[in-house]
């Protein structure tokens, strides 16, 4: 399967037994998200949901050192020098938050090391973070002076809560696995070496379940998300009507007779 082409060659996108990988490359920085990135993601994450080999996506940092360590700061004075830079830089980040959260398919943030600021607002617009044990998150606004819009601390308190949120931005300090688990912040913690074969257990598990139930689910769980007011309840039970009229639901039901593991299709 090929990989979509984009204007960097800091985040790469494979497609592998059903896996749909990204990697922040810029060991360098620690991952740090360069503009080009944040453009980039929406453009793999759109390839990836429209194939259907891609069943659960997998995002990750390169090396060992880090997941993403923020934003690539080197860029703001020429990317954030103006208000027009400025508007244009937020637009391209929170496109790329928006196209995450709202991915159709599953999304697992595989977590080491670094996970600070951009990387931590990275990982909780997925739908699952495995972290290994020597994983650090945080959001350091506070220490540089930084505003930080409703958008992303909205998010942060969907997954964490008021309470934790307000820790996060008060104190901007780093935070450790078990502390991010304590918090809710991450699913489950692992040790680092057992991490990737963890997560690709994770995600084969996942894989091999009906996609279009799943793709019912994570509908739900976007507009759940949303305004009450907003929520398109239609569409989801549309969705829903579709898994009960589809070849995967025979299926699923002659394996439970027959006792043995469901070959789903998606259709």
């Amino acid at each position: 399967m090929n990989a979509p082409q984009t204007m960097t060659d800091r985040l790469l996108a494979e497609k592998k037994d059903g896996i749909g990988w990204i990697t922040f490359n810029n060991p360098a920085r620690h991952n740090a998200v360069s503009f080009e990135m944040w453009q980039a993601l929406p453009v793999i994450l759109n390839d990836f949901v429209a194939d259907p080999e891609v069943r659960v996506i997998i995002l990750k940092g390169a090396g060992e050192k880090a997941f993403v360590a923020g934003a690539d700061i080197s860029q703001f004075k020429e990317k954030r020098s103006s208000e027009d830079a400025v508007a244009a830089y937020n637009a391209a980040a929170d496109l790329a938050g928006k196209s995450l959260q709202e991915c159709a398919k599953p999304t697992i943030a595989m977590v080491r090391g670094y996970c600070i600021g951009g990387g931590t607002a990275i990982a909780v617009n997925c739908d699952i973070r495995i972290a290994a044990d020597d994983a650090k998150f945080g959001v350091p606004a506070g220490k540089l002076g930084l505003g930080y819009r409703f958008v992303g601390v909205k998010r942060l308190t969907d997954v964490v809560g008021p309470q934790f949120t307000a820790e996060i931005f008060f104190t901007a300090r780093q935070f450790n696995a078990q502390e991010a688990l304590q918090m809710n912040l991450v699913n489950r913690v692992v040790p680092a070496a057992e991490l990737e074969k963890y997560t690709l257990d994770y995600a084969a598990t996942i894989a091999a379940n009906a996609p279009l139930t799943l793709a019912s689910v994570k509908a739900s769980l976007i507009e759940y998300g949303k305004d009450p007011a907003k929520r398109d309840l239609d569409r989801l039970q549309k969705l829903v009507d579709v898994c009960y009229k589809s070849e995967d639901y025979k299926e699923g039901q002659a394996a439970f007779a027959e006792k043995r593991k469901p070959v789903f299709k998606g259709k």
